[in-house]
């Protein structure tokens, strides 16, 4: 924790956790150890963050994110409300025989989820593991998200399905009909006039 990051006074931050300059943890909010939170981040109110979390520079968790172990943020990610990661894809309370209550940490069956720069979360999304959010992503409030999400795509739904593609900014520049791939062409995004390329569902930036 450095001299420069804001921590609530009923925030929980346990040892080993590492904040960046310029953070600000607001109330009720439990961070277990050891985890790295960036610089000029912000973390909503009772949001928990477990150990082995990586967060980047200049993320936005608000209230009531749920971020397990496994889970990479990377820089300039928005998560909203009530947002869920997940990382055990046969979860189970107890053995077969229901004898023994299984422990709660990492296991054979644990996976990790990684979300790259720039992507967005919506609010009351569940992001199920072992899969990617890719950059500068979009994913819809309440959507259900079961595999990876390319670059700049933008998901809805349960489960989230593709319906367009999204600018840096997060206007959309492309749409398509559920579940398709946008078509190939060149867009330009109608809000800031940035320029893209599309072409087998993949988005290049064309200004470099």
């Amino acid at each position: 924790m450095t001299a420069t990051s804001r921590i609530h006074p009923t925030a929980e931050i346990e040892p080993d956790v590492d904040i960046g300059a310029g953070t600000s943890i607001w109330a009720h909010v439990h961070v277990r150890g050891p985890s790295r939170i960036g610089a000029d981040c912000i973390v909503g109110e009772k949001t928990y963050i477990a150990y082995g979390v990586d967060i980047g520079d200049r993320v936005k968790l608000n209230a009531f994110v749920y971020v397990c172990f496994g889970v990479t943020i990377e820089q300039g990610v928005m998560v909203g409300a009530g947002a869920i990661f997940t990382n055990d894809v046969y979860p189970r309370a107890t053995t077969a025989d229901l004898s023994e209550l299984r422990d709660s940490g990492p296991d054979e069956e644990t996976r990790r989820t990684w979300v790259r720069e720039g992507a967005s979360v919506g609010a009351g999304a569940v992001v199920g593991c072992d899969l990617e959010i890719g950059r500068f992503a979009m994913v819809g409030m309440g959507a259900t998200v079961t595999r990876s999400v390319p670059p700049f795509r933008l998901v809805v739904g349960t489960p989230a399905l593709s319906i367009g593609c999204v600018c840096r900014c997060g206007q959309p520049f492309v749409r398509c009909k559920a579940g398709t791939v946008p078509e190939d062409g060149r867009y330009a995004c109608p809000s800031c006039g940035r320029r893209y390329g599309l072409h087998g569902g993949q988005v290049q930036e064309l200004d470099g």
